[in-house]
């Protein structure tokens, strides 16, 4: 068995390191020579290619043309003055002569010399073409290294895109902060951030990756913790019964950092879709809410029902009556007075959330009372309840948040 020669073995350490096929590395080094040639020896209408063999580290150089038809002078300017839209409506090549070969020329190299047929003419190789060469192909085959690394790493966290990854906090530049995930560093925007949370340097978290992009200095990966897909993914993660497809996930709506309601429903009978969710005294749940800095979070039964999935999104509030226009998409929901502070939610948060996880809007009122408050209006945003009724429904008993099974973490 012939011994590979040291450049074998330097290509392959290559290869190791970035993570790159061999056959890649070795085109990017003809690419270089070929490259090298044409700047040192070629003329200006030779189509220099290289055939580069890493295994004895020699190197062959050639002239490659495509055959075509004869033309004049004259058809060929007619060709210039062209645009290229223009050729291809009227399926014309236009001709180069530095990669085409006019037929009659051809068959003076090659008598059955055919349309379209490839001619390879081989190069002479000067003896100091590797010598002057080196300098230049060790700067191209370094940006060509560059950018095959690049576009493997693309490639590795394109298809990543829409996913779950765990990285580490790397450092802070301004009020971005960076992430190191193996390969490739990705970014944290302020607008992805969650504003209850601290991140610090060294700090391994979950993030998911929002965009994948290449940038004029490689990959651009954009990350998350504000995505309410990432509730989705690490439901995925810690609920088996969801990653099996036993249980379905319809809907998130996510308030990242405060509060997140999912609505499931399950897939297969005979199985609890809450129950299941939420774990032998909350364990499954409780989990989730730790990965997310302790954000509440409602599990909500999915109904086909419209009124009776409202009725179950606007949990832990209890509806007396609820009127709905479909033309509209309007739900006009009543509970007792001292449920509107809990339907509406802080700073109108719950009905706000419900109104997103259902995709109707949500109008709700007092039982005795005119005044409307909607998850569309401004108003929702300051719910009108006074101080008292807000503090009667923290000290509800314990008994009617233990009959309240779709909210394992509310604390009102």
């Amino acid at each position: 068995m012939s011994k590979k020669s040291p450049i074998y073995e330097a290509i392959k350490l290559i290869c190791d390191e970035k993570g790159l096929s061999m056959e890649t590395v070795v085109e990017t080094i003809e690419s270089a020579l070929a490259a090298a040639y044409r700047k040192d020896f070629g003329e200006p209408n030779q189509n220099i290619k290289v055939k580069f063999d890493p295994e004895t580290g020699q190197s062959e150089v050639f002239d490659v043309k495509t055959v075509v038809a004869d033309m004049t002078e004259e058809e060929i300017e007619a060709q210039r003055e062209l645009t290229a839209e223009e050729l291809e409506e009227q399926g014309i090549k236009r001709y180069n002569p530095k990669t085409d070969l006019m037929i009659s020329e051809a068959k003076n190299i090659k008598k059955d010399a055919e349309l379209e047929e490839e001619i390879i003419t081989k190069l002479e190789v000067p003896a100091d073409y590797g010598r002057m060469a080196a300098q230049t192909a060790k700067q191209v085959i370094t940006q060509k290294l560059r950018e095959a690394e690049r576009k493997t790493i693309f490639e590795e966290f394109k298809e990543k895109e829409g996913e779950l990854i765990v990285g580490v906090v790397q450092r802070q530049e301004g009020r971005v902060f960076l992430v190191d995930l193996g390969r490739a560093i990705g970014v944290l925007p302020p607008d992805q951030q969650v504003h209850s949370e601290r991140y610090k340097s060294g700090q391994r978290i979950k993030v998911y990756v929002l965009s994948v992009e290449m940038g004029g200095k490689g990959p651009e990966i954009t990350l998350s913790r504000a995505h309410e897909d990432i509730v989705k993914k690490l439901f995925g993660l810690e609920i088996p019964e969801i990653a099996s497809g036993a249980i379905e996930i319809m809907s998130v709506a996510r308030e990242a950092g405060s509060r997140t309601k999912i609505s499931v429903r399950a897939v297969e009978e005979n199985i609890d879709p809450i129950g299941s969710c939420v774990g032998q005294r909350g364990t499954r749940v409780q989990t989730i809410i730790s990965e997310l800095g302790g954000e509440k979070i409602d599990i909500i039964e999915y109904d086909g029902d419209s009124a009776a999935y409202i009725t179950n999104a606007l949990s832990p509030a209890k509806v007396i009556d609820l009127d709905i226009n479909d033309q509209e998409k309007l739900a006009v929901v009543t509970v007792a007075e001292d449920q509107l502070s809990l339907a509406i939610g802080k700073a109108g948060q719950n009905v706000r959330l419900a109104a997103k996880l259902t995709g109707w809007k949500i109008n709700i009122k007092a039982e005795e009372g005119e005044k409307v408050i909607s998850s569309e209006d401004e108003e929702s945003q300051q719910p009108a309840v006074n101080s008292q009724q807000e503090e009667k429904q923290e000290k509800a008993p314990e008994e009617e948040k233990k009959k309240e099974p779709t909210d394992p973490d509310v604390k009102n």
